[in-house]
């Protein structure tokens, strides 16, 4: 039996004497001359799915398969153990008979999380599992360091994300995600190959971040002695090479943008966009609509998918609404009536849609969509002809220059792809760069700049262009039914922990802990810079204050609230069974992904409030306090230990 297996109850785990236990048993190997780590290669045959699939041709035939201990049963003279490898599970049945006295000793010694090689034939047993009979086993490396308990998996949201590696030992459904996301990428590059397209590479590293409104990285050059930047999209470089002449390409690839983090942000994430000449947004739509319906067959085997226990259904033609008309029916407000700048902002103000000063008519119709469109847009559903101030790169719509020639797929009430039939007017596109490059003057830091080679590139010549961008990591989630962004990357975008804590013992914690901020000395950090607001001189009544029903909350899902700075909506587990949702004004304080998975204080019974149009159920608290000499003000959510269940009161 492992390690684990072998605490009782609730007994804390002696890590240092796992630990020393497992660093004797590599000490033994290496004084034997049996150091596992100077073996350099296995012999594997066969993977686990394989002989699974094929046990008719294999029964009674030698395999060679490689992979890690996940399950151990010794019962005297023989036993089993479950090795998995990259498809997944095998059973090996092992008997001191088949080994040897000597053999079998070794084999008692191997720990869960230990690699090895298996040599011996396929057979069924008596309870019907396929499984590999084992004549010889290697011991290929030593597992160090314990995993987790088997009958528990990994579950902690944070480790999962921060130590992929032992998510996708512990967890199928982990790695299940991430061989389709493979498929996916495969899947993509089969039908565009299938369409003529041709891949291509462009520059990451740009003086220029453009062709999308986004806020980019910055870094330097050292060779060049140059600031650049991380690229925000793929469109400029693209285009390029549509007007060099290669007509159908296309990039899959990580851009950069310098934003929020929540379960459908991260800041570098995986893009493909597509430029084909000689076609408009109506071919992309067509092309779109074609290859989501491919995917889904190829990937799931079926055009009728579930998200996240909706029905999506990718068979049926997807719906096509401008965004005026979709205002129009889910709002009961018409844009096309709206003449005036005047006239929107007093619209704007009526309906408590927050607006800049910088914006236009065009802006403003596209807050009104997102507050009353996006989310009721579950079944595949276009989007198209966008107002011309929200589209500097795309091409006018003949019948009326207020609008462009653009599209975005929603599904789930998500956006999935963003289509134009491009820009090619070099003129036009010079007087768009212009108008961005006044809203950067004026402090929009996600407006673009002129890119004169780009405009020289234009006036060569362009020739009619529809181009597309897709989200890969949003398609992932759809396909896999995954419902966090962090659930499709393999390596999500991480706060880093404290460096000074990470492998050191400290006075609280066993070696290796990370400090939590929890049951810190208060010796140990420096209140002296710390401006504290006065104690309250009035008292309130007991029985007043017994009525507020203080809980500890658990963070299901945390996500800044559209169009506010200040807010961030959680979805909290209060031990009732039903989500609680709670907006609080901390955005400058924290970023959402650092605080899924925390333990919160929250009193729960207030009467709920409308917030952003959201009703907000209760109130989080914080402690507050000001810096010495400053106005700088310091917010601390109270977080307690995540060994508290959710709903647990308070007294």
């Amino acid at each position: 039996m492992g390690e684990q297996e072998k605490q009782k109850g609730n007994a804390p785990v002696d890590m240092n004497h796992i630990l020393k236990a497992r660093y004797d048993k590599l000490a033994e190997y290496q004084a034997a001359k049996e150091d596992p780590f100077e073996i350099t290669k296995a012999e594997q045959t066969h993977h686990s799915t394989e002989i699974k699939e094929n046990f008719k041709s294999l029964e009674n035939q030698q395999v060679v398969i490689a992979g890690r201990i996940l399950s151990k049963r010794v019962m005297g003279k023989a036993s089993f153990m479950h090795l998995q490898d990259r498809d997944g599970r095998i059973q090996v049945y092992v008997s001191r008979e088949s080994l040897g006295e000597e053999e079998y000793k070794k084999f008692k010694k191997l720990d869960l999380g230990d690699i090895v090689e298996v040599r011996g034939y396929v057979f069924e047993t008596q309870m019907g599992e396929i499984s590999v009979h084992g004549e010889k086993i290697t011991l290929l490396s030593k597992s160090l360091y314990p995993l987790p308990e088997k009958f528990h998996g990994l579950t902690d949201t944070d480790t999962r994300y921060r130590q992929r590696y032992v998510d996708l030992i512990m967890n199928e459904d982990s790695r299940t995600v991430f061989m389709k996301r493979s498929q996916i990428l495969r899947e993509i590059r089969n039908f565009l190959a299938g369409r003529d397209f041709l891949e291509v590479e462009t520059p990451m590293l740009v003086e220029n971040a453009g062709g999308a409104a986004a806020r980019p990285f910055e870094t330097h050059y050292n060779a060049l002695n140059e600031d650049v930047k991380l690229r925000i999209s793929l469109e400029l470089y693209l285009k390029r090479l549509i007007i060099g002449g290669m007509e159908r390409v296309y990039e899959i690839g990580r851009v950069f943008r310098n934003e929020g983090i929540d379960t459908r942000h991260n800041p570098e994430f995986t893009l493909m966009e597509l430029y084909q000449a000689y076609t408009d947004y109506e071919g992309m739509m067509e092309l779109t609509e074609s290859m989501f319906r491919y995917l889904a067959e190829k990937v799931c085997g079926t055009l009728h998918i579930s998200y996240q226990g909706t029905p999506i259904d990718l068979e049926s033609p997807f719906r096509r609404l401008t965004m005026t008309e979709a205002i129009k029916e889910y709002a009961g407000i018409d844009f096309d009536q709206i003449k005036t700048l005047e006239e929107a902002r007093a619209l704007a103000k009526e309906k408590e849609i927050a607006y800049e000063e910088h914006h236009g008519i065009g802006d403003i119709e596209n807050l009104f969509f997102e507050e009353y469109c996006e989310e009721k847009l579950v079944q595949p559903t276009f989007i198209m002809d966008h107002p011309v101030e929200i589209s500097p790169l795309t091409k006018k719509k003949p019948s009326d220059p207020s609008k462009v020639e653009r599209f975005e797929l929603f599904i789930y009430g998500r956006e999935m792809a963003n289509a134009y039939s491009e820009l090619n007017d070099p003129i036009d596109q010079r007087e768009r760069f212009k108008a961005q490059d006044a809203l950067a003057d004026a402090g929009d830091e996600e407006a673009n700049h002129t890119d004169e080679d780009f405009l020289h590139a234009m006036e060569i010549g362009m020739p009619p262009t529809g181009g597309i961008g897709y989200g890969i990591d949003r398609l992932v989630m759809l396909l896999t039914d995954a419902a966090s962004i962090r659930d499709v990357l393999l390596f999500p975008t991480m706060k880093s922990l404290d460096k000074k804590d990470e492998g050191k013992k400290g006075e609280e914690g066993e070696a290796g802990s990370s400090n939590t901020g929890f049951f810190t000395p208060n010796n140990k950090i420096d209140f002296s810079n710390v401006k504290i607001e006065p104690l309250f001189e009035e008292t309130v009544d007991f029985e007043t204050f017994s009525k507020s029903d203080f809980r500890a909350v658990k963070v299901k899902d945390c996500v800044p609230v559209a169009k506010s700075k200040k807010l961030l909506q959680f979805t909290l587990d209060d031990g009732s069974g039903s989500d609680r949702t709670i907006l609080s004004g901390i955005h400058a304080y924290y970023e959402p992904e650092e605080l899924i998975g925390k333990t919160l204080i929250a009193i729960t019974n207030l009467p709920p409030r409308a917030m952003m149009g959201v009703e907000s159920c209760g109130m989080l608290l914080s402690a507050i306090n000001q810096k010495k000499d400053s106005d700088e003000e310091e917010l601390h959510l109270l977080m307690v230990d995540n060994h508290i269940p959710a709903g647990a009161k308070l007294y």
